[in-house]
């Protein structure tokens, strides 16, 4: 009978270990968004190992050089919003991969007419826990589906057409915004299918293995 209260125990401390750890997780996956999207770029650092990777429509490489980019484009005007959503967190030992719905909203001039893009994405992160402190170490998004509308519905922009079809079909208006404001634009970020998204799937089943 002690064994048998000993093992309840010891499993409902490891249940609530694991629900503190998802908890962790998940408050570094909502002030991503809060800390970008505000310019709060110290605490924003601070959701990040020292080896950070970021991948994004028009930023690749180390976490120290996209918010370097980042800086640069909230304080030219270029505005952006994340919406996160709800998130799913599988971990293993000091190991954690997530998958979160997200929206993100862009506002800027397309040919001189202001308009909004909503781009429907999922977010794949890699953590690890180093120090006894969670930190990401890898970010990308898988991006779905997006819209654009001017914001005043009385106005309409011509885009394009030959521009417009060198993006693919998930994030191809926010694409062509961020390149008609003066960003590269990355041309082959995962969609819902295809190589791109499978490689991602593999990463993070390594990772987590």
């Amino acid at each position: 009978m002690v064994n048998y209260w000993l093992t309840i125990i010891k499993e409902g401390i490891s249940m609530t270990n694991e629900f503190l750890e998802r908890q962790i997780i998940n408050e570094i996956i909502q002030k991503w968004a809060i800390c970008r999207d505000t310019g709060n770029w110290e605490k924003f650092r601070s959701l990040w190992h020292d080896d950070g990777y970021m991948a994004a429509t028009m930023f690749q490489g180390p976490i120290d050089e996209f918010i370097d980019q980042a800086k640069a484009s909230h304080q030219s005007g270029l505005s952006v919003q994340h919406i996160m959503g709800g998130s799913s967190v599988d971990i293993n030992g000091n190991r954690a991969a997530a998958q979160t719905r997200a929206t993100i909203g862009q506002r800027a001039k397309i040919h001189n007419i202001l308009c909004d893009v909503v781009c429907t994405i999922r977010f794949c992160d890699l953590f690890e826990k180093r120090n006894n402190q969670w930190g990401l170490v890898w970010r990308k998004g898988i991006y779905e589906k997006d819209r654009l509308d001017p914001v005043d519905n009385t106005e309409s922009v011509s885009l394009d057409a030959d521009l417009l079809a060198k993006f693919p079909e998930g994030y191809r208006y926010l694409a062509y915004l961020q390149s008609t404001n003066g960003l590269t634009v990355k041309k082959d970020m995962p969609g819902l299918n295809g190589p791109e998204v499978e490689a991602v799937y593999a990463k993070i089943e390594s990772w987590i293995s």
